[in-house]
């Protein structure tokens, strides 16, 4: 999902020639960037040095519509449209609704609106415009399938101006975790909303209450973003936000050192290596966040090899993650014990980690029938080799260099493992289709987790529960996790999940590796540079410039 190949188009425009260019580059662009004062323009007034950090991102921020998807960039889209609640440090908080309340049975959400929120064209922001937006991302609900509370809603009400109602058709308790996604469930003003209101053909204009306005931008080049001067909450502390496309990595560490960039913010953006020599130079500002997902391996277990729990196991067991996941991160991530990072809600489990251990191992090799013949390096059973196959996406380097490090420690143990890299495109096909004897899966972080990845070990077809079907509690392992989903009791839901997940970890159907982060690398003289709890939202939340 993150590696990237083509190199960019100079980017190194004057203020002057932005400024000249902006109009024209408004008529060509399909967004129509909104009309507002300009940073230079308020700057100018106040007599202030105006301040801009500017950002690499590897492609374009794509169409800034909160109702669809690729090729628009999540984090360009949470800086426009905003939600009712947000996720923060574990918990859904209030944003535009500033309360809400849930009826005992679990299937009622009335929140009260904000009173003092307006959209950047000035408009208010009403339980009608909530109504509205609610009622275009449902009228193509099959776009947004994939989000639980889509498939439970039965109804929407605009009460009255400050009042909006959600009712379900039955209980779900992840639908405030779904309501803090950066999409499809955020707000367009009225003015950007088509003649005919379907957003998924596209909007008039990238109107939203956030903290920022789209006010300038070339495709495939730049994206320039102002203070929304309507904004509700805590202004921005910068007058600009330039986002260069960059599609190359080593180009962006080139453009980072030599000063036009001010941020390099994200996932997969640089290399580990490149990090550490920006980290070691001690010129600039570098960080690491908390965990915000795991990087996995998915055993099959409908390959008959693999669906013996002694095999998988002596997997498990017979490669040195520690040293892997060191050698291969350069210590940026740490070794993974548990499926999901414990920072997530409900996956604070304590588990027994798998200890390297060649022997016994081998041991488990044997016990399963598994035995070395005289002469030979690959273990047999019946006349059939170990030989497995791992599935990795060909572009990213870190799945490569681990599946080369696990055919190498494998052999160690007797089993060939042949690996594969394939396109992004045919990996998520053959993943679909249980097309695979194992593959890399991470998953997708605050505020999806843990109920998308429960949703995905009881749903068909997203690579994820059929590959477990041959686990003899696979039905119980469902059970759990439907009752979870639905009771509104806390602690029964914590025992649920959590019994799930120890469960998973105890039959190595599902191998944590390591725990992946986000990384921040920028100039000495930014400030609060802080990793928001949603993995996708962007980090400009606060940030300064110091003079």
């Amino acid at each position: 999902m993150y590696m990237f190949a083509t190199k960019r188009k100079s980017l190194l425009l004057s203020l002057s020639l932005l400024m000249a260019l902006s109009a024209t580059i408004a008529g060509c662009s399909k967004q129509n960037p909104e009309t507002a004062p300009s940073a230079a323009t308020e700057a100018a007034k106040t007599g202030k040095k105006e301040e801009t950090i500017t950002m690499s991102w590897p492609r374009d921020i794509g169409p800034m519509n909160p109702h669809l998807y690729n090729p628009s960039q999540l984090f360009a889209q949470s800086m426009i449209f905003e939600p009712l609640v947000m996720y923060k440090d574990g918990k859904i908080v209030p944003h535009l609704a500033e309360s809400w309340a849930i009826s005992p049975d679990g299937k009622e959400y009335t929140f009260k609106l904000r009173s003092n929120v307006k959209f950047s064209d000035g408009t208010a922001f009403t339980a009608k415009t909530v109504k509205k937006n609610f009622d275009a991302f449902m009228n193509n609900m099959k776009l947004h399938s994939w989000l639980g509370v889509v498939n439970v809603l039965e109804k929407t009400e605009a009460i009255d101006g400050s009042t909006f109602k959600l009712t379900l058709k039955e209980a779900y308790y992840p639908t405030l975790y779904d309501l803090a996604v950066v999409r499809p469930v955020r707000f367009l003003a009225e003015s950007g909303f088509p003649d005919d209101g379907d957003t998924s053909k596209g909007v008039k204009n990238p109107i939203g209450t956030g903290p920022w306005v789209l006010s300038d931008y070339k495709k495939d080049e730049y994206a320039v973003f102002t203070p929304n001067q309507n904004y509700w909450g805590d202004k921005p502390k910068v007058d600009k936000v330039v986002v260069k496309v960059i599609p190359d990595a080593e180009t962006r560490v080139l453009a980072f050192e030599k000063g036009d960039l001010d941020l390099i913010f994200g996932e997969g953006l640089i290399s580990f290596d490149a990090y550490k020599q920006l980290e070691k130079s001690g010129k600039y500002a570098t960080k690491l966040s908390e965990p915000v997902g795991t990087r996995n391996l998915v055993l099959n277990t409908m390959n008959e090899k693999l669906a013996d729990l002694r095999v998988r196991q002596a997997l498990h067991q017979g490669f040195n993650k520690k040293a892997m996941v060191e050698g291969v991160t350069l210590g940026m991530e740490e070794k993974a014990d548990n499926i999901l990072p414990k920072n997530l809600p409900y996956a604070n489990i304590d588990v027994k980690p798998v200890e390297y251990n060649v022997e016994k191992a081998k041991a488990l090799l044997e016990e399963a029938g598994w035995k070395l013949p005289a002469g030979k390096t690959v273990r047999e059973k019946d006349g059939k080799a170990l030989e497995l196959e791992l599935l990795y996406e060909k572009a990213d380097l870190t799945q490569k260099a681990m599946a080369e490090t696990l055919q190498a420690e494998w052999s160690a143990i007797g089993v060939k493992l042949n690996i594969t890299g394939v396109e992004l495109t045919v990996y998520i096909q053959r993943r679909k289709a249980n097309q695979f004897d194992m593959n890399f899966y991470s998953n997708f972080g605050a505020p999806y987790d843990p109920h998308s990845f429960m949703t995905g070990v009881v749903q068909k077809g997203f690579g994820l529960s059929d590959p477990l079907q041959a686990l003899p509690m696979k039905a119980e392992i469902d059970q759990k996790i439907k009752e979870g989903m639905k009771i509104t009791d806390e602690k029964a839901r914590t025992e649920l999940f959590g019994s799930v997940l120890t469960t998973l970890q105890e039959q190595s159907s599902i191998i944590p590796v390591s725990y992946i982060k986000k990384i921040a690398v920028y100039q000495k003289e930014v400030s609060i540079v802080n990793f928001p709890s949603n993995r996708d939202e962007h980090p400009f939340y606060g940030i300064d410039k110091k003079e």
